[in-house]
Order: C-alpha cells, then sequence, then structure tokens
C-alpha cells in the first residue's frame, strides 16, 4: 500500500473545501450568487458541490432544456479560482416525468405505485429513466466538458437501497437469480433450505422478495439491490465518461448503513466520497469519534489506501438525531481534521446557504437566512479554510496500517436477516466491530477496515468480530494466512453459516476454521442489560490480561481443543471454569478467541499486549489520555502527526521534541498542550 497518491484530480492539488451549493433555489435573487461568490473567499472555499437536485431548473419540460443559470455559476466559479464538483441530477425526477412515464416511480411491496413525492424514489430498472438520464447527462457533459471549473463528477445523490416491486424489478431479479444459480432451481431451493414449511420453488419466476422468514432469500434481494444500483450507475456515467474520460468519478457513499454494499460499489467509482453526521454531543463525544474515525478508515481502505473525499458533513446542527444540538466551539474544527486525519483529501459541506424552505431548511449550514460572514458558524468555516490551506503537503498521503479489521456487508445483512431470530436485540454487529476498533485508536494504531475479498498478507494481524456468515474461500485464505505466521483474532458467533446463511455442519466455527483457533463452541447465550457474567485471567500465561473482567450481552461456552491455551475463563454461571479467551498456535501465526462479548478494559489489555508483542507501528510512540488518539499520515521521511483530543476539557500529551506544528508554525517541546476539542498536525522536523 503506497504512503502516496496522486491527487483526485491532478488539475487541483490542494485540499478541496468547500459545500452542497444549489444557486437554482435563488435563481429570483442572482444577486446572492455574487454575495456566495464573496463569501466562498473569506471562508477559503475553492469547491461547490453544484446541480445535485436541479433536474427540475435544467429541464422544466421534457426536451426543453435551459442552462444559461448553471452557465452563469459555472463562469462565477472559474472567475473566482473555484471548481465545481458538478452533479448528475438523478436523486430527484422532476414532476412531468412522473406524470408522463408513472413507471419510473416505485412499486411496494403490496403494489401500490409511490407518488410524486420526496426524493429517491425513481425504478433503478425502469428504461425510460435510464434513458432521460442518460439524455440530461449527456447534456451535462458536452457543454461543460472543457469548462475551466470543472474538477470532478458528483453522480446523482446518496443512492440508497430502497425497494421496488414493480414487474420489472421482480423480472430483472429473477433473472438475477438465474445466472447465480445456473438456471438450476434445485440450486436455489438447497440455498434457501426451502422444504422448510414447504417453501420450494417449482420455478424462478415463483420467487418474490417478500417472504423474510426465508433468510437466503432476503440477503439475494439484498445483493440484487447493491447489483442493480450499480448496474444503474454505470447506465449514467457513459456519457460522462465519453465525452470527459479525464475527470474523475464519484457518488457520495452513505457508509455505516446497511443500505448497500459499498465494498462492492467502490470497484466502480475513481474515488471514494462520503456523507458523515457523527451525532456529536448527544451522547459521549469519545464513543462518537470512534464510531466515525472506523468508517473515515473504511473510506481509505476501499480504494486501497487511497485519499478519499468527506462530500457532506454539517458545520453546525444537522436535521438527524435525538436532539438537535449544535457543534460546541472547536468541534467543527476537530470533527474536520478527524476526516483529513483518517485519509480525507477535502471537508465539503450539507449546506452551502440554508434553504428558505422545506425539509432541510433548519439544517446546519455554512451560510445562515441571516446571509452574512458574522456568525460563530460561518467564522469556524473559515478556520477550517485557513487550516486546509496549511496541509497541501498532506494531500494523496496515506498511511500503511499493519492491522486489519474486518466489517463485511453482506455478513451485517446475514446478521440482521438470520442472527436476529436468535440473538435479538443483543446483535449490535456495527457497535461490537467499534469496540473492538478502538483500543488501536486510542493506542494511535493505524487500522485498515476490510471486507471478506480483501487481501490479508499486508498485515500482522486481522481481528475477526462476530464473522458469523463466511463468504466462499475466505476461511481457507484465513487459514492460510494465520499459517504463514499471521495473527487472528476471532469472536464469538463468527464462522456459523455460509453465504446461503446455512448453519455448516460439524461444530463452530466451521468451514475449516475449527483446527485453526482450536476451540469448539458448543452454545451461544445471551443476556439481559442487568446481567454481567465475570471473566478471570488464568494468571501464569494471561498475555496481558489482568484483573477483572465483565461479560454482557453474549457468552459462548467454549472447549479449548487439542494444544489450545485458554487465557482467561469464565467465573461463575453453570459454564464456571469455562474458556473465555484462549490462543491456539497454527502453523507459524497465532489464532485468539473470543468467547464473550466484554466490559471495560478486556480488550485493550489484550490488544495493548499484542501491539507491543507484534511490535506494531503507532502515531507516536508514547501513552495516550483516554479519549486523544494519534492518527498518521505519510511515510517516516513526510509524516504527519494529527493529535486529537476529544474530551470536553484540556489535557496534556508527551510527545517529545523534533516536531513542528503546522497549524501554527510553532516548533512543539516534549509537552504538547490540547484543549477542549483541540487539535495539533505535528511534522517531524528530526
Amino acid at each position: 500500500m503506497s504512503h502516496r497518491h496522486a491527487p483526485i484530480n491532478p488539475m487541483c492539488k490542494n485540499m478541496l473545501h468547500g459545500g452542497d451549493y444549489n444557486p437554482d433555489q435563488w435563481i429570483r435573487t442572482p444577486e446572492i450568487w455574487d454575495e456566495d461568490m464573496r463569501l466562498m473567499k473569506l471562508a477559503g472555499c475553492n469547491a461547490a458541490s453544484t446541480g445535485i437536485f436541479a433536474w427540475a431548473a435544467l429541464e422544466p419540460e421534457e426536451g426543453k432544456f435551459t442552462f444559461d443559470w448553471l452557465d452563469t455559476i459555472m463562469d462565477k466559479l472559474a472567475a473566482n479560482k473555484g471548481y465545481a464538483v458538478l452533479a448528475t441530477p438523478s436523486g430527484s425526477k422532476p414532476a412531468w416525468m412522473s406524470r408522463a412515464y408513472p413507471e419510473v416511480c416505485r412499486v411496494n411491496a403490496d403494489g401500490t405505485r409511490q407518488p410524486h413525492e420526496r426524493r429517491h424514489n425513481h425504478c433503478r430498472t425502469s428504461p425510460v429513466y435510464r434513458e432521460k438520464c442518460q439524455i440530461i447527462n449527456a447534456k451535462l457533459a458536452e457543454r461543460y466538458k472543457n469548462h475551466p471549473a470543472l474538477l470532478l463528477w458528483h453522480i446523482s445523490n446518496e443512492y440508497n437501497g430502497g425497494d421496488c416491486h414493480c414487474d420489472l424489478c421482480i423480472e430483472a431479479f429473477q433473472n438475477w437469480l438465474r445466472k447465480r444459480y445456473n438456471n438450476d432451481i434445485d440450486a436455489l431451493n438447497h440455498a434457501y433450505w426451502a422444504a422448510f414449511w414447504a417453501h420450494t420453488f417449482p420455478g424462478f419466476d415463483y420467487v418474490r422478495p417478500t417472504d423474510r422468514s426465508i433468510h437466503c432469500l432476503m440477503l439475494d434481494w439484498e445483493r440484487f439491490k447493491t447489483y442493480q444500483t450499480i448496474d444503474f450507475y454505470k447506465d449514467e456515467i457513459k456519457p460522462l465518461r465519453q465525452h470527459t474520460p479525464n475527470v474523475p468519478i464519484t457518488t457520495n457513499f452513505m457508509n455505516g448503513h446497511d443500505t448497500l454494499d459499498y465494498w462492492a460499489f467502490a470497484r466502480e467509482v475513481d474515488f471514494i466520497s462520503w456523507d458523515s453526521y457523527p451525532n456529536w454531543h448527544e451522547g459521549n463525544d469519545v464513543d462518537e469519534a470512534v464510531k466515525t474515525a472506523l468508517l473515515h478508515d473504511q473510506c481509505r481502505t476501499m480504494k486501497q489506501g487511497k485519499p478519499f473525499l468527506l462530500m457532506e458533513s454539517v458545520p453546525s446542527i444537522p436535521t438527524r438525531g435525538r436532539v438537535k444540538k449544535r457543534k460546541e466551539p472547536g468541534m467543527h474544527m476537530l470533527s474536520s481534521m478527524q476526516a483529513v486525519a483518517h485519509g480525507g483529501d477535502g471537508v465539503l459541506y450539507f449546506q452551502w446557504r440554508k434553504s428558505r424552505g422545506c425539509s432541510e431548511k433548519f439544517h446546519g449550514a455554512v451560510v445562515d437566512h441571516e446571509g452574512s460572514e458574522h456568525t460563530r458558524e460561518f467564522k469556524e468555516v473559515a478556520e477550517v479554510g485557513t487550516a486546509l490551506a496549511k496541509l497541501d503537503d498532506v494531500v494523496g498521503s496515506s498511511a500503511q496500517p499493519e492491522v486489519a479489521l474486518l466489517l463485511d456487508w453482506e455478513n451485517g445483512w446475514a446478521i440482521r436477516e438470520g442472527a436476529r431470530v436468535f440473538l435479538g436485540e443483543n446483535c449490535k454487529y456495527r457497535e461490537e466491530c467499534a469496540a473492538h476498533y478502538r483500543p488501536f485508536w486510542q493506542m494511535g494504531v493505524p487500522v485498515d477496515v476490510i471486507d471478506q475479498n480483501c487481501d490479508l498478507s499486508a498485515y500482522k494481524m486481522v481481528v475477526l468480530p462476530m464473522a458469523y456468515m463466511l463468504r466462499p474461500g475466505f476461511a481457507d485464505r484465513l487459514k492460510g494466512y494465520v499459517h504463514a505466521g499471521g495473527t487472528a483474532v476471532m469472536t464469538y458467533w463468527s464462522a456459523i453459516v455460509d453465504e446461503s446463511d446455512l448453519c455448516f455442519l460439524g461444530g463452530v466455527p466451521g468451514d475449516g476454521l475449527r483446527e485453526v483457533f482450536g476451540v469448539w463452541e458448543e452454545e451461544t447465550q445471551s443476556y439481559y442489560p442487568h446481567e454481567t457474567v465475570p471473566i478471570n485471567p488464568v494468571k501464569e500465561i494471561a498475555e496481558g490480561l489482568s484483573g477483572y473482567y465483565q461479560a454482557v450481552d453474549i457468552c459462548s461456552v467454549v472447549h479449548a481443543e487439542g494444544k489450545t491455551k485458554i487465557l482467561a475463563e469464565y467465573g461463575d454461571h453453570y459454564f464456571e471454569g469455562m474458556p473465555a479467551v484462549t490462543v491456539n498456535n497454527y502453523g507459524d501465526g497465532r489464532a485468539y478467541y473470543i468467547a464473550a462479548r466484554t466490559r471495560g478494559s478486556m480488550l485493550s489489555d489484550l490488544y495493548g499486549h499484542l501491539i507491543k508483542d507484534l511490535g506494531l507501528k503507532r502515531a507516536i510512540d508514547t501513552d495516550l489520555p483516554h479519549g486523544v488518539t494519534a492518527q498518521v499520515r505519510g511515510s517516516a521521511h513526510e509524516q504527519h502527526i494529527f493529535l486529537m483530543n476529544f474530551n470536553a476539557h484540556t489535557t496534556d500529551v508527551l510527545v517529545g521534541s523534533g516536531y513542528v506544528d503546522i497549524l501554527t508554525g510553532e516548533s512543539v517541546s516534549k509537552n504538547v498542550e490540547l484543549e477542549k476539542y483541540g487539535v495539533r498536525v505535528l511534522r517531524r522536523t528530526a
């Protein structure tokens, strides 16, 4: 994995800064356009995502195109040394289209067609909608292919995995199934275990994605929706590839949502962009920082370390979350720098200027309804612009993690569809992934967040929380990885089922992994929130484990087999004395098994030991205070270290000498003070 990549578009070697710009909402007041250009300069913004929901303004009647207003905006951006992240408008179709071609509207599972409303409710299969998208996209590409403001293509907006049950989609799904199962209905019925409840399908044309009791059917429906969305996207970009082959193409992912398999989608975009909306100050900011950092790392990993673009964030208050809290002073800078620290080459916002009406009129923006540069939010955005302008040397650089954490979309779907019937509300797959990621984040160890198709050979350690479903071939690759000297850490509720959500026979972990980890998981128990089970280290061989730990939510009863060493045992219940944490030597490597979900410091203690034992690289070789992390971009010769404090209080970090703070220009002594929500960007000088 390279430390340095080319800029997202070589015509701009700077950090990108800007936001979703909707000038079509202000056509009646063009003087606001000029004011926007003035304010963008003041805020240090050089990029505007333009035209995202502008179809009605671009084509108010079928075949009647009005580009004059967009011409003006593109020219103004170029005149002010700004760039357009130019969008295709397919995320929201115009009303004339829904009336003239009702087939472009989605159909609910009960057969009713959705009315023209909201957004993202188009049928991805509709030939009419695909044709109309290609027409408008071709018009945009032809018109602006040589425009100096055109920097990137922003395709649609937040593609979702919403259902459409129209005849076209059902037929496409059935054809997709024919291909997946080699036109063999017996193979499908076996994968679906269709003999259960007499669900056997006589033919593919009987299969409809409405029976949630057939878990593999619902998994296939999710797979199909990802396939169909990508296929729709490929149709969208054909005119852009034809007319602007050198302009990079992306679409803004909603990472952290189960809606689509973004790993599959990542292969089709030139670079990753995503929309991040943490709920700061709603609960524990450190917890929120960990979850957000994991998602940033996943976006960086999707393109083998190539930096991503934070396409949407919010400078103040989002219209989501239980409580709508504004960012505290300092949090906007910190959360923006967090994205850069984990591989972002730009920070963009939704939205530039607040809308006057409709659903997002109170959503945070750079420019408030008041309209000036005198708000706190605007000033903080301008501060981020100033900081980003000092970080051009960071553009294109990346980390080179030695640890990978597995967070797999299809596994998440399988847990949601299949495991929930057993584990109930204790599934919490993404939360458990974050729990295993957190010790590395706290210790400043960079992490790649992978899926089951990724190569494992580059890593010293692979962490596999709740790897319930194994895709074909993954177990063999994991086995080879450990045998060749790798270290794997796997948890309870792993290697239970195959890609069809059919349980492995012969014991858990299945698919040949029982011999790798040296355990047999006999049974698994789910617990109520008030229940805990003590875990006690085996002191002679505890490998960093000490003190008293607690298991919560889920405990598995496992048996150590062969020469497997028991590192910790349960201290109570009917399985008292049974293994809770084990390690098995397999080939030249080691395989750890954690049999329970834990509360407290057990994961930090275990991973802290492994970090030292494996000599894993850290951003900075010092113990960091709680809630402070250090992330690194670049190689040892051109390294930037981001120190970030997610605590609501000041704290000190011992970093040693030989650094300069890029943001302030100050040389750094051994002790660095980080203010509440403070961030420092350090570069080695010696």
